[in-house]
């Protein structure tokens, strides 16, 4: 069903609060996952069953402290679970499909809201910034009047980002492409449109602001990884481009792919002698330290790279300011090339590289 809830006095944040808060009182999810402004005013994510604590409810706030998937799949992977609605941006519900299929989320008791997503700012720019409604206003309609002409101050990742978009959801905001002033547009089943009392709708505009706004992206991300992959197949290498890591594992640990309980990088098996840096650093005249960034960097690759979805939560997280969401993304892009296979496109693909195939390599001239 595509249907749509008139905005009263221009209040299009009033507004989705009250729509978030029939969900609740109408049964469809006992808890909301959604993002909530604290007393600070700052904005996190918080699982709210109260209705009337959903009035400092910011879906629309452009800020991503984290990808908020891992948190989805904690409160899904096993029962016993409460029914839980989870408001996220297109990158988080990628990431959510990913972790279904390593069996680190589920999806049998969770609604899946999806919102659309003009950009993010990183923390400490949001925090400078004037929070009131024009923030997220302003980035809606720049994206429709001019979608290759990005916010300056956007994450990196945001400006790169050609999947503002996610389809696959039970519940579709759309926020591109509609006056948001008098109307907030969604797109559900029919059945959860009738228990909350709406009715059918006929489609806008919406489509042509999408595929602008995708193809402006898409141009912009060709333009990066083509940088990015210079430096990779150049001379420096990978080596040169991860070189000031400080194997602090922040990217590790914000990647919503990386799930492991326990990680042979968090262990002592990298805690060597220290006459063995000493015999390294002999037999080769110097060693860099510390040790084994590299390996850390191409398991990760190894691991995850297929199911990458550019969130750029690890480049946000790195201390030494490296570019590890652009050469995960590249890197991705290609295997997904290889595999014809796109992150979070659908939860009826398998992953590749858990899947096997009897003709895998008659496939590919073997």
């Amino acid at each position: 069903m595509k249907t749509l809830i008139p905005v009263e006095n221009g209040n299009t944040l009033k507004t989705l609060q009250e729509f978030l808060k029939s969900l609740l009182q109408n049964g469809v999810v006992d808890v909301l996952l959604v993002p909530m402004r604290t007393p600070g005013n700052t904005v996190t994510p918080a699982l709210v069953s109260d209705p009337a604590l959903l009035d400092s409810a910011d879906p629309l706030a452009p800020v991503m402290p984290g990808n908020a998937a891992t948190l989805a799949g904690k409160l899904s992977v096993r029962a016993p679970r409460a029914k839980v609605g989870a408001v996220l941006r297109s990158c988080e519900a990628r990431a959510l499909v990913e972790l279904i299929k390593m069996q680190q989320a589920a999806l049998e008791d969770l609604t899946l809201i999806a919102l659309d997503c003009a950009g993010t700012y990183s923390v400490p720019v949001f925090d400078k910034k004037d929070r009131g409604e024009g923030m997220w206003v302003d980035l809606f309609q720049n994206a429709a009047a001019q979608p290759d002409v990005p916010d300056p101050d956007l994450r990196a990742a945001c400006k790169i980002c050609e999947q503002p978009v996610y389809e696959g959801a039970q519940i579709a905001i759309e926020l591109l492409g509609n006056n948001l002033s008098s109307e907030i547009r969604l797109t559900m089943a029919d059945e959860l449109g009738a228990r909350l009392g709406l009715s059918e709708s006929q489609p806008n505009g919406r489509l042509a602001v999408v595929e602008k706004l995708v193809a402006a992206r898409t141009a912009q991300r060709d333009a990066e990884f083509q940088v990015i992959r210079g430096k990779l197949e150049g001379e420096q290498g990978i080596a040169g481009v991860f070189a000031a890591c400080i194997r602090c594992h922040n990217c590790m640990t914000v990647c919503p792919i990386c799930y492991c309980k326990t990680c042979v990088f968090k262990s002592a098996v990298f805690d060597h002698e220290p006459m063995q840096f000493v015999d390294w650093a002999k037999q080769k005249g110097a060693y860099r330290l510390p040790a084994d960034t590299m390996l850390f960097h191409l398991t990760r690759l190894n691991h995850m790279a297929l199911s990458c979805v550019g969130c750029g939560m690890c480049t946000e997280a790195c201390p030494a300011e490296l570019p590890v969401g652009m050469v995960f993304r590249a890197i991705g892009q290609r295997l997904g090339q290889t595999f014809e296979y796109a992150p979070g496109r659908s939860l009826e693909e398998p992953l590749p590289l858990i899947t096997f195939k009897a003709d895998e390599w008659t496939e590919v001239g073997e």
